[in-house]
């Protein structure tokens, strides 16, 4: 039996696999990502990690110290045996993976889109994958920098709803949500009302937003 969102996050995975596995070597060991002191093979070591509900709960659900302890597992593993374990994590989702498979499709739809825009690469999104970047990006953004409290965001994707209150910022779906969450790389992308022509992060009287993972 399939859960919500299980085809999908499953589809993703095997997406994300399929880029990684495309990857040079040198590309997969410290190509850029938009993740600050990620490389690739980083990014595979934290998404492969968010199906060990354990490894959370060991760290008191300390999300950030998780996540490091991951990274630092990964990195005394070689490229195959991450690849590895990424298939079978593609393949044969944990049952926390698969009950939680709407929330993590957006985590992990935001860092293939970190891999793949770090490499200069791009991809057509699936819709779900496209949906699930914008609503990872406010989640983000209302626990991290707070831009839908002062940007009204204007979805240019059919069928996503506009959100927040202030100066109007235009843009694809997944543009949006990588911009909210944190990843100003984008903003050249966007269309910022003219009040807000030219956002830097100087200009965000919150400080600069971090990027986040």
């Amino acid at each position: 039996m399939r859960l919500p969102a299980e085809e999908e996050l499953r589809r993703e995975r095997a997406g994300f696999l399929d880029t990684i596995e495309s990857l040079t070597d040198a590309e997969f060991e410290r190509g850029r990502t938009l993740c600050a002191g990620w490389a690739p093979r980083d990014v595979l070591a934290h998404v492969t990690g968010t199906d060990r509900l354990g490894d959370y709960l060991a760290k008191g659900l300390w999300i950030d110290r998780t996540n490091a302890a991951q990274v630092r597992a990964g990195r005394t593993m070689s490229r195959a045996e991450l690849t590895a374990a990424g298939r079978r994590w593609a393949a044969r989702p944990s049952l926390f993976g698969r009950c939680a498979a709407a929330f993590l499709l957006g985590d992990l739809a935001v860092h293939h889109q970190d891999v793949l825009r770090g490499l200069g690469r791009v991809r057509r999104l699936p819709r779900a994958a496209e949906r699930a970047v914008f609503q990872e990006g406010v989640l983000l953004s209302f626990e991290h920098n707070r831009r839908l409290l002062r940007h009204r965001v204007v979805p240019t994707t059919a069928g996503l709803p506009a959100l927040g209150s202030g100066p109007e910022v235009r843009g694809t779906a997944e543009a949006l949500g990588m911009w909210l969450g944190g990843r100003d790389v984008v903003a050249e992308e966007l269309q910022f009302a003219p009040a807000e022509a030219r956002f830097t992060e100087e200009q965000d009287r919150f400080g600069p937003p971090a990027v986040t993972i």
